[in-house]
């Protein structure tokens, strides 16, 4: 495997470090210290060694030495204070995902974010919105290094107490999904029939040509990644504490996908999933479904009414993650053996039944269109990202899009690749418009499945000045071009 250049942002994480070193001497540093208010909590970034069971330990970069990180409780409006310790050889970024917070917080080099240095530390401060389920993980890109970026165990749940309850339940239960032992593949097609919404012919035209005029890619499928081990909070199915409950308990799951680029489904035979909030915020319609489906680094909360007793998995639709470790027990009180799984019938994704029609889509100020192409094998044997025939660059930091404060703007995405992406908009949350050819409203995200050779177009206003990235949440995607920034005027 070659060992491709990191696009240059290690030079901008060194730069960015000396914004967070405080230039004091040892005395005036103590002065400044015992003044300083005390961290409401305290992470430290290092190597470290898990147990994911079945005799596999994992070798990666943690959060307080643990898979997930802790969770990090805070309450919405109220300033929050986090040491963040960066005990590797490395600058590294922590990015609070879904959090409408200022740029040099937000944790995002392009933003301007600054790194916590090697073997430093960073304090940071924010007001934490909007309440919710959101997450923090870190944000430097990888390349052809399957230990660096979210290939790594650097993942924590952040929950922002909401001033209302999103349904009446009895307790919660945090499931954070990842796989670990990455390695390199030669590419193949997709599985993304699960998404409704058909595919368009002219957009398979436009990735056939691009295929065509590709010369660099000579006819090959561009490197993934696969995983040899899966897990649910860190263990997996059968080697850690099951999910215990008691027949006709309400059970609140908030579920995350930390994976650096898979898509996952959760499915609880004989029960279904109530769901309630999409990444933290509640939905117009909640509604009743037999399986989830979560693209990279969204989060469903969902209730689950305890009423078919037994030992279940809670697991993976696919036969083969979920045998090497992707699921978790569900163990009623009382009840023993082994535990069943049972698959269920197909399902088709479907964000817009969360959602409410409107008879006449709302107006906005400015419609932003961006084509997604995919170069196969463009880059030294890895796909090349564009969007608009550009692929994002670190050097002159485009593309880059204009806001006016203020103004509420449509962004109309066309796919002309056979990849699901999914789209993250940092520091902005969004409301889907138009989905799988369906016209929606009221559902809020930062993160959304765009299905392969389909269209998507969601709405937001532009209300959190300052420089904000936008990117496929796909490792390799964002690596490898697919980004683009905004800055306000």
């Amino acid at each position: 495997m070659p060992r491709l250049p990191l696009l240059d942002r290690r030079d901008f994480l060194k730069f960015g470090s000396i914004a967070a070193v405080t230039a004091l001497d040892p005395r005036s540093r103590a002065i400044a210290q015992s003044a300083a208010p005390a961290a409401d909590y305290t992470l430290r970034i290092a190597e470290g060694r898990i147990d994911l069971g079945a005799g596999d330990p994992v070798t990666t970069t943690l959060y307080n030495q643990q898979f997930p990180g802790p969770l990090l409780r805070f309450t919405e409006g109220k300033r929050t204070i986090v040491d963040i310790h960066n005990d590797t050889g490395i600058p590294e970024v922590a990015h609070w995902h879904g959090q409408m917070i200022p740029s040099d917080v937000d944790g995002a080099i392009e933003e301007g974010t600054p790194a916590i240095p090697a073997h430093g530390m960073r304090r940071i401060s924010f007001v934490p919105k909007p309440a919710g389920f959101r997450f923090l993980h870190t944000h430097v890109i990888a390349g052809s290094e399957l230990r660096r970026g979210t290939y790594s165990g650097q993942a924590a749940p952040v929950y922002i107490e909401p001033k209302f309850n999103p349904g009446a339940y009895d307790r919660e239960v945090f499931l954070i999904l990842k796989e670990f032992d990455p390695s390199f593949s030669r590419g193949g097609d997709m599985d993304m029939d699960f998404l409704s919404g058909e595919a368009s012919e002219d957009l398979k035209k436009i990735g056939k040509q691009a295929d065509e005029k590709n010369k660099h890619g000579l006819g090959q499928k561009g490197f993934e990644v696969e995983y040899q081990s899966f897990c649910i909070n860190g263990k997996k199915l059968g080697h850690g504490e099951p999910v215990r409950v008691k027949s006709g308990e309400r059970v609140l799951f908030h579920v995350l996908n930390a994976s650096a680029g898979e898509i996952r489904s959760l499915s609880l035979p004989g029960h279904t999933f109530h769901i309630v909030a999409l990444d933290g915020n509640p939905v117009p319609t909640p509604s009743d479904v037999p399986v989830l489906w979560l693209g990279t680094a969204e989060r469903i909360s969902a209730i689950v009414e305890m009423r078919h007793p037994g030992v279940w998995v809670l697991g993976d639709l696919d036969d083969d993650d979920r045998r090497r470790g992707m699921g978790i027990i569900v163990e009623y009180a009382g009840q023993t053996g082994n535990p069943k799984w049972e698959k269920p019938k197909k399902y088709l994704w479907d964000y817009s039944i969360f959602g409410r029609t409107l008879s006449t889509p709302e107006a906005v100020d400015e419609t932003i269109e961006m084509l997604i192409v995919k170069n196969n094998a463009a880059l030294a044997g890895f796909n090349q990202w564009t969007l608009n025939d550009e692929a994002f660059s670190m050097q002159t930091m485009r593309p880059m899009y204009t806001l006016q404060h203020g103004r509420r703007y449509r962004l109309k995405f066309r796919n002309a690749s056979d990849d699901i992406h999914p789209l993250h908009l940092h520091r902005h949350s969004f409301e889907l418009t138009q989905i799988g050819g369906k016209a929606t409203a009221g559902v809020v995200k930062d993160v959304v499945m765009l299905g392969g050779f389909q269209e998507l177009a969601f709405d937001f206003v532009a209300d959190n000045p300052g420089l904000t990235l936008f990117h496929c949440h796909q490792q390799l995607h964002m690596d490898f071009g697919f980004m683009a920034l905004f800055k306000y005027a």
